[in-house]
């Protein structure tokens, strides 16, 4: 078949480098702009391979729509896309696109789907290749694969241990099915298990972006909620909280069980290892930490040039 891809950064990279190794024809790459500094993962490697780049702005226009056709291809995939592409550009390929969502739909829609399901404690999520439509990761589902989330999982593990070389794999398995004419189109009201036709946009949940104003710290909060904020925001936008009127970003961390030894926010031990903050019920063991300003550094290092103490407040 020919193929184009429609994609960004080291995910997109990985999905063109998987179809091209398996001998897969991809007439063209659809790519975000560029802006400034190293080309995106993703056009380095068409430009490398001689294959066709595209940065449109929007995929809105007629003039896109044209490019697109003019490539005649058989399947669109999309491999990590943040811009919305309408149905005029999803349909134009023979068998029309399939696209990647690190969910399993219709459960956390959004471009956020890998933090939310740490932070709100879940212990399963995984991802979807769907056929895009003109709603918000609504369409119907051409395959799914689980993945269990470990009490110490960040979202940067279940996302590179998981969902990344997962999702590569399931892109090249569901290539392989749409090209044997075996793609499912389930819709999504049936993997919610209604018994009727249901609007996809009623169904399961969807969130927004995780942004550094969601993953603000309360520290009276349960433990076990400061933990789940903290590992599903590392690495991005990295969860923090405020000490002496600065912004302090918390990254690898630990929950330490029972009772609370201190008013929430305040620091009941140190050591070489880091620092302890009291919560709500129990602690939290920070390890590593960005001060505002700075790289990531050891908590304990940060804690000494903070000259921090016990009994101090964040």
């Amino acid at each position: 078949m020919r193929i184009i891809v429609n994609g960004q950064q080291a995910f997109g990279r990985s999905v063109l480098d998987a179809l091209l190794d398996r001998g897969e024809e991809v007439v063209g790459v659809f790519t975000a702009p560029d802006s400034g500094g190293r080309a995106d993962p993703l056009k380095e490697g068409a430009v490398e391979r001689g294959i066709p780049v595209f940065q449109p702005k929007s995929f809105r226009r007629e003039a896109v729509w044209e490019q697109i056709r003019e490539l005649e291809p058989d399947l669109g995939v999309m491999a990590y896309v943040t811009l919305f592409v309408p149905e005029e550009a999803l349909n134009i390929p023979t068998h029309g696109t399939i696209q990647y969502h690190p969910s399993l739909l219709p459960l956390h829609k959004g471009p956020s789907s890998i933090n939310w399901p740490i932070i709100f404690g879940e212990t399963e999520t995984g991802l979807s290749i769907f056929w895009p439509d003109n709603g918000l990761d609504t369409g119907p589902v051409l395959l799914q694969k689980a993945v269990d989330i470990g009490p110490d999982d960040t979202l940067g593990s279940v996302y590179f241990d998981h969902l990344f070389p997962l999702g590569v794999d399931a892109m090249i398995e569901a290539v392989n099915l749409v090209r044997a004419g075996r793609a499912p189109k389930t819709p999504q009201w049936e993997l919610a298990g209604r018994e009727a036709e249901v609007d996809p946009s009623e169904l399961g949940t969807y969130e927004g972006w995780c942004r550094a104003e969601q993953v603000e710290i309360d520290w009276s909060a349960p433990a076990a909620t400061v933990y789940n904020l903290i590992r599903g925001s590392n690495p991005q936008p990295g969860a923090w909280t405020t000490y002496e009127g600065s912004q302090l970003q918390i990254f690898d961390s630990r929950k330490v069980d029972g009772p609370t030894p201190g008013e929430p926010g305040t620091v009941t031990a140190l050591g070489d290892d880091g620092f302890e903050v009291a919560a709500g019920d129990g602690s939290i063991k920070v390890m590593r930490v960005r001060p505002a300003g700075q790289g990531k550094v050891p908590a304990a290092e940060f804690a000494a040039a903070a000259g921090l103490r016990l009994g101090h407040r964040f």
